[in-house]
């Protein structure tokens, strides 16, 4: 149904238009206790061998919203009872700002893939704040932050301090943003001794607020394999919980159509996938169980998913996928999931992290490919069912 919807009115409409309808009407869907129960009745329950353990908390599924679909932490909780298993919030910066001017999404069809240069719209910090600080028991939130744009890239540390001063209290685990390309300057914070500095004082704001929320970075595609592998070995020299990878592409090359009508911004979807393996490859190797990886980039189906766990991701994410085929996609993806896990004889998909790189006997001693349950939980660590 939602295909059809989509083939014959939303790909009609302009995508930052069919994206607010989309929210609007999932929004309205749950708005009463009849419309909760029809969508918990439509999703159903997620399979049990799909519970993932990291930052101290479990994971219905390891399948969770990439950041950028929820920009201002106002629809988790409806994107979550979907069946997504976490939601990542943002880019949230310490100002509000409006982005980039339109237009600044554009759809790449026969691609699969979206380009944006949103530039971060986002209500701020202090309004994120009062949004996530109204949210039930679960869904499991992580908070996506960025550098404001009018900020210049040498005053990066205080203004992640004050957006962190707001929001770390209330997330599950932060994600520094290093690596989108709509937003001059912030991907030279790559740089390893600027992203170690960034590093040092945004823990230094949680240690004087007293917060322990994990603490991971974002990473860009577009790095060579020897920063990628700097970058990793610095994740593991500062004992950060983890890295998220990777973001959108400059890159657009892989794409079959020239029709986009803006330039610059980045490239999601589809044609991030083989660099988004090589990148979460590369990681692994290095951070070994050191910390957790979520992986995301070119997620289309259930198959990708489990790639990405084989190869070392503890968690992964998606976002293109879910625009083009809707409120569906998650419960397939997770369905198919599990009737995998089985067929590989496994009790849960935590016992298959890391596979490609273990031997034979490694399952059945239920070795796992990163210490998912050790990561040092956040305060107030809890479980969700």
């Amino acid at each position: 149904m939602y295909r059809l919807l989509f083939r014959f009115l939303l790909r009609r409409i302009d995508p930052e238009c069919a994206h607010a309808l989309a929210t609007g009407t999932l929004r309205l869907a749950r708005a009463t206790p009849w419309g909760r129960a029809f969508v918990r009745r439509l999703i159903g329950p997620t399979a049990s061998c799909l519970q993932t353990r990291a930052f101290g908390l479990s994971f219905p599924t390891p399948l969770g919203v990439a950041a950028g679909l929820d920009k201002g932490a106002t629809w988790f909780a409806d994107l979550a009872a979907l069946g997504f298993g976490f939601v990542e919030v943002g880019t949230i910066t310490a100002r509000p700002q409006d982005g980039n001017p339109q237009p600044r999404v554009a759809r790449v069809e026969t691609d699969r893939a979206l380009v944006n240069r949103m530039g971060f719209p986002n209500p701020g910090a202090t309004a994120a704040a009062g949004e996530l600080a109204r949210r039930a028991r679960d869904p499991i939130v992580g908070v996506n932050i960025g550098k404001s744009a009018v900020v210049p890239v040498e005053r990066a540390g205080d203004d992640y301090r004050e957006t962190v001063s707001r929001l770390a209290p209330l997330a599950d685990y932060l994600v520094l943003n290093v690596s989108s390309p709509n937003t001059p300057g912030l991907r030279d914070l790559h740089a390893i001794e600027r992203l170690r500095a960034l590093v040092s004082a945004v823990r230094a704001e949680l240690a004087e607020i007293g917060c322990s929320t994990p603490l991971l970075i974002k990473i860009g595609p577009d790095l060579d394999d020897d920063r990628v592998d700097a970058i990793s070995s610095l994740a593991v020299e500062l004992e950060l919980d983890g890295v998220v990878a990777v973001n959108t592409t400059v890159d657009r090359s892989a794409l079959t159509e020239a029709s986009v009508p803006f330039a610059g911004g980045g490239v999601s979807g589809a044609p991030l996938r083989a660099r988004a393996v090589e990148v979460l490859r590369r990681i692994r190797l290095v951070v070994k169980d050191g910390c957790v990886i979520i992986s995301v980039g070119g997620v289309q189906s259930a198959g990708d998913v489990w790639e990405r766990i084989l190869a070392g991701a503890t968690l992964v994410q998606a976002y293109t996928a879910f625009v083009y085929d809707g409120p569906g996609w998650p419960k397939r993806v997770n369905r198919e999931l599990a009737h995998k896990v089985q067929a590989a004889g496994a009790s849960s998909i935590e016992q298959l992290i890391g596979a490609d790189g273990r031997g034979p006997g490694d399952l059945a001693t239920g070795r796992r490919g990163a210490q998912t349950g050790s990561a040092r939980p956040a305060a107030g660590s809890r479980v969700v069912p």
